[in-house]
């Protein structure tokens, strides 16, 4: 197999924001220095804090818990949790993208705390409103923090979601997409984190999920009719095939292109490796396999229709977590694959790379005198390789991630073989060793 990259040839694309994450250790009084030096653009906030959002975060029942109470005085507000954790995501360099719902009640069938349709619509909409306030305009002691984002619920086509109809949803988001519309003319606000198409590609679908695409087709001729603000639509997959993900953001793409949509960016933000493999899959997230999935899918990502991404997810006592280990809190193989994207993030414009082998990906950034490297060996075999880098603007580096290393150094030659599930990080940066981004044992711990 052989891989070639020219970083002379720049394709005209910027590296998008595609390593964002959904939580994080619940973090109040200090900062998360592993995230901020892996880049994370974007956390969402959804399912923040444990089950019921930890009692205290983020969802509308623990910021506002009396819907009976005043909306406009801030003494019905309990912002104080939701202030110390942002504050510190904030400091960790991350964007708050925010989930205006409720946390999933995975045992609703023994009961539902808080998944009903709101029972006034409209006054929840100036709920919504006064939390915008507070955490952009300063209202009731707040902040100034230029929250774009504004997602309306998550995954509303789910029982553990929503008890209400599609008919209720849909009239919740036209209140509060217009209501927020009319108070902030400039805030993003989208929705609705969908629970996915897996009808379209996988065998048999039940009724269930064939109900996930009647729900999309619904929802996009419903804010076309009238004309309602969409400006991001936000969907999920899980899946331990990564073409699986470019599949379906063309699936989206092509429909909200159809529907007139053509401005409204896709927000893939729910994602991770999850595979049939019950008793082993909490952990091949965070092994050598989960790494080689995450960076293959930024690969596709960053060729295809996502315009954003968000992993699922970074708290880590959640078994969804791929990020960190538990109870350890030690960052994993996957988590270093976030570290190795954010190379290339940061040198922002990509430049030619290729590679003609199946389950193997190759992308490449350059900005001046520095240039990275991101390849992928997203199988269980090894892969002989032939090498051909040209224009590279400094003497290559080559650290790595496999079953044995979590972006060690490696000698890099023109016939270097990848691992099984692995990825090779290659920097072209002359100031490397000027700095503390490679350990005194040869690991890469990112440069700032």
């Amino acid at each position: 197999m052989k891989i070639t990259v020219d970083f002379a040839a720049k394709c005209g694309k910027k590296i998008k924001p595609l390593h964002g994450i959904n939580n994080s250790p619940i973090a109040l009084y200090k900062p998360l220095p592993e995230l901020r030096q892996a880049g994370i653009p974007y956390v969402r906030l959804h399912d923040a804090g444990g089950a019921y959002g930890g009692n205290c975060y983020v969802d509308i029942p623990n910021v506002f818990p009396d819907f009976n109470a005043d909306e406009n005085d801030p003494a019905s507000y309990r912002f104080e949790f939701t202030d110390a954790y942002f504050k510190q995501l904030v400091a960790s360099g991350m964007k708050i993208f925010y989930r205006l719902g409720v946390t999933i009640e995975n045992n609703y069938r023994l009961y539902a705390y808080r998944i009903a349709p709101p029972a006034d619509p409209v006054k929840w909409a100036r709920i919504c409103e006064h939390i915008v306030r507070h955490y952009n305009e300063g209202w009731a002691n707040g902040f100034h923090y230029g929250i774009d984002y504004w997602e309306i619920w998550n995954e509303p086509e789910n029982p553990p979601m929503w008890s209400g109809t599609r008919e209720q949803f849909f009239e919740l988001y036209q209140v509060t997409a217009t209501h927020l519309r009319q108070c902030f003319p400039n805030i993003k606000i989208g929705g609705y984190a969908s629970c996915g198409f897996y009808a379209i590609n996988r065998p048999n679908p039940s009724d269930f999920f064939k109900s996930f695409l009647t729900w999309f087709d619904e929802f996009l001729q419903f804010v076309r009719d009238k004309q309602l603000p969409l400006d991001f639509y936000s969907w999920h997959l899980y899946t331990t095939d990564p073409e699986e993900i470019i599949l379906h953001a063309r699936y989206v793409r092509k429909k909200l292109d159809d529907y007139g949509f053509r401005q409204v960016e896709s927000i893939f933000n729910e994602w991770n490796f999850v595979t049939s493999d019950e008793e082993r899959r909490w952990d091949l997230m965070k092994e050598a396999p989960g790494a080689a999935f995450v960076a293959a899918a930024f690969v596709l990502m960053q060729r295809n229709s996502i315009d954003k991404a968000m992993y699922y997810d970074a708290l880590p006592t959640r078994r969804y977590c791929g990020l960190y280990y538990f109870p350890s809190g030690k960052t994993t193989k996957t988590y270093c694959s976030f570290l190795a994207f954010n190379q290339l993030y940061k040198l922002g414009e990509e430049c030619a790379a290729d590679c003609d082998g199946k389950n193997a990906y190759v992308l490449a950034a350059a900005a001046g005198n520095k240039g990275a490297v991101l390849a992928v060996n997203n199988s269980k075999r090894g892969r002989k390789l032939s090498w051909d880098i040209q224009n590279a603007p400094a003497q290559i580096q080559a650290f790595l991630i496999s079953n044995r290393h979590e972006l060690d150094r490696v000698d890099f030659t023109p016939d270097f073989s990848m691992p099984p599930y692995s990825v090779l990080l290659l920097l072209c940066n002359d100031e490397l060793q000027k700095t503390e981004a490679v350990s005194a044992a040869g690991k890469f711990a990112g440069l700032g």
